[in-house]
């Protein structure tokens, strides 16, 4: 075999120089022989994986700082006989309405705001409000008398029992499906939670109707009610978000930084919820 190998390349060397002899002994032995010394690279899956083109991925929106809510705010709710009940009622921004009820619950912190109201001095119920937002609403008050605009006090907390007995008398009145859309079902109505109070005015023969919407006072209050942490609860225009018909006397408090994204946005309590963001 030696033999053979070197007449063949003798013969090369004659017909194409040396050059040419050393190139295609190079190929031969030496190429060839790297070739078997060099193992070939195996790729792992991660540097397959690493080698792939990664798409970059957008950066997260930030979300500002008015519209991030403490978990705490939000409703912790369990489902109990179909319902779901509110298990934190005490929070001030409890979102209470025809989808979370409250039990039995009563405020523990309930007292009289000083300011008039229709029934005179009269130890009732619903003169009363939680301490915070009864404290917002004697300056609210204040604020709007200052300013020549009279506002009178109708109703604020009511119990579970009393809701009971509001429907009831709505319904014997009026029938069952006009009578929910004006006057929440027991646990389902925010003068429960002791936040929400009902106003109304002289002017408006002290009447919670539709017409105080365009009363002197009822003007006032939709315009600066959000600067004392209220919000216009049930507004004309979102009775298919809030299930309410329009309540343009009832006024909800919420504390300031609510109130106030809620009067920009033009939004219900719902909407406010639906847009926060929990961290």
């Amino acid at each position: 075999m030696k033999k053979i190998i070197f007449v063949t390349a003798a013969s090369l060397v004659m017909l194409s120089g040396c050059s040419q002899v050393q190139e295609w002994s190079d190929d031969l032995f030496g190429q060839k022989q790297q070739e078997k010394q060099k193992e070939p690279e195996v790729q792992t899956p991660d540097e397959e994986q690493d080698e792939q083109a990664v798409p970059e991925q957008p950066p997260e929106e930030s979300v500002p700082e008015e519209l991030q809510l403490e978990s705490q705010f939000f409703n912790d709710v369990k489902v109990v006989d179909g319902k779901q009940v509110i298990q934190n009622p005490a929070n001030l921004l409890a979102l209470v309405n025809k989808e979370y009820a409250l039990d039995e619950y009563k405020p523990a912190d309930l007292v009289r705001p000083n300011v008039p109201f229709v029934f005179g001095n009269q130890e009732l119920e619903k003169a009363h409000l939680r301490k915070e937002a009864a404290q917002h609403l004697e300056k609210m008050f204040a604020d709007a008398k200052a300013q020549g605009v009279f506002l009178t006090a109708i109703s604020g907390y009511r119990s579970y029992e009393y809701q009971k007995m509001l429907l009831e008398r709505e319904i014997a009145q009026y029938g069952e499906e006009k009578a929910v859309m004006a006057v929440a079902p027991p646990g389902q109505s925010e003068h429960q939670s002791g936040l929400a109070m009902d106003i109304s005015s002289e002017s408006n023969q002290f009447q919670v109707n539709i017409e105080f919407a365009e009363t002197k006072e009822g003007k006032w209050l939709a315009d600066n009610a959000y600067k004392y942490g209220f919000i216009l609860r049930y507004p004309e225009d979102k009775v298919a978000i809030t299930q309410y018909q329009f309540e343009p006397w009832h006024f909800r408090y919420v504390g300031g930084d609510a109130s106030k994204v809620i009067h920009e946005n033009d939004w219900t309590l719902e909407e406010y919820f639906q847009n926060v963001k929990k961290i």
